[in-house]
C-alpha cells in the first residue's frame, strides 16, 4: 500500500461519519446558500503582479510531522492576504495534516481572496461540502481517479462555480489531466511513494502543459531560491506550505515570493 493509498482509505472512513451526520441532500441545500464562488483561475492567471502564490494553512504532514500549531487560521491567512498571495489553501484532512472544515470556516470569514479546499476528493460528497463550505476551488489527485471520475469531478467542480488544482506527478498523469479538461494543472514534486523531493520534475512536466492551462508548482519550495527555479521552469503559481507556516514573518515570505517574475513576463526576479 502506498502513502496515497493510506492517507485515502482514512479519508474514506472519515468521510462516511461525516455522511452518516449530514445527508448529501442537506450539504446540497448548504451549497446552494452558500455565497457565490470568487474566480480563482482569474486569480492565478493574472500575472501583471508576478508569480502568483497560494500560501497554505498547513499544521503538519506525513514527510515532515508536526510543523506549527497554527492556533489562530484566520489570522496566519489574513496574514498571507496582506502578504499579497493569490489563493489561499486550508488542508481540510485531519489524520495526517492535522486540518479541518473549521479551519476552512474560520479562513472562509476572514479573507476575500479565493480559497483552496485541499484534501483527498474521492467522492462528489467532498465537492458539494466543500462549496457549502464556501471553497472557490478544490485539489483533484489524477493518482487517486480514474479518468472517468476524475472528468466527472471536473464536471461537478465547474457546474458549482468553481475551479479544480488538478495535480499530477508523471508525464503520464499530465496528459490525462489534459484530457480530462484541467485548466490549472499542478505538477507535485513529491514522490507519493517514497515522499521524496526532485524538483527537477517539474521542469520536465511543464512542458506538457498547454499554454492556455495554468501551471503551478507543488511542494519543495524551501526559500527563495526555489520560488525563483520554479518560475524560471515555467510555473505561473506555486503553491506553498511549510516556508510559510516556519517561518516567523508569512506576510513579508508571500510578499517577497509574489515579486518573483514568470517566463511569461519575460523577466525574473
Amino acid at each position: 500500500m502506498t502513502v496515497l493509498d493510506d492517507i485515502i482509505a482514512g479519508v474514506r472512513e472519515d468521510l462516511d461519519t461525516r455522511k452518516a451526520r449530514l445527508p448529501l441532500e442537506e450539504v446540497r441545500t448548504l451549497a446552494a446558500q452558500a455565497p457565490a464562488p470568487r474566480d480563482a483561475h482569474a486569480a492565478l492567471c493574472d500575472g501583471a503582479s508576478g508569480l502568483r502564490v497560494i500560501a497554505e494553512v498547513k499544521r503538519k504532514s506525513p514527510s515532515k510531522g508536526d510543523l506549527s500549531a497554527i492556533a489562530d487560521p484566520a489570522e496566519l491567512a489574513s496574514a498571507y492576504e496582506r502578504g499579497g498571495a493569490a489563493v489561499v489553501s486550508v488542508l481540510t484532512e485531519e489524520r495526517r495534516f492535522g486540518g479541518s472544515l473549521a479551519d476552512l470556516d474560520a479562513v472562509r470569514a476572514a479573507v476575500e481572496l479565493p480559497i483552496l479546499r485541499k484534501d483527498f476528493t474521492v467522492d462528489e460528497y467532498q465537492i458539494w461540502e466543500a462549496r457549502a463550505h464556501g471553497a472557490d476551488l478544490i485539489l483533484l489527485i489524477v493518482a487517486a481517479l480514474d479518468d472517468a471520475t476524475l472528468a466527472s469531478f471536473l464536471r461537478l467542480t465547474e457546474e458549482l462555480g468553481m475551479h479544480a488544482l488538478v495535480e499530477t506527478h508523471t508525464a503520464e498523469e499530465v496528459q490525462r489531466a489534459v484530457a480530462a479538461g484541467a485548466r490549472i494543472i499542478g505538477v507535485n514534486v513529491r514522490n507519493l511513494k517514497t515522499l521524496d523531493i526532485d524538483r527537477s520534475v517539474f521542469a520536465d512536466l511543464a512542458e506538457l502543459i498547454p499554454a492556455g492551462a495554468v501551471a503551478v508548482a507543488e511542494s519543495g519550495v524551501r526559500d527563495l531560491a526555489d520560488v525563483e527555479l520554479f518560475a524560471a521552469d515555467g510555473a505561473r503559481a506555486v503553491l506553498v506550505g511549510e516556508a510559510l507556516v516556519r517561518h516567523d514573518n508569512p506576510e513579508v515570505t508571500v510578499r517577497e515570493f509574489s515579486r518573483v517574475r514568470t517566463v511569461a513576463s519575460g523577466l525574473t526576479s
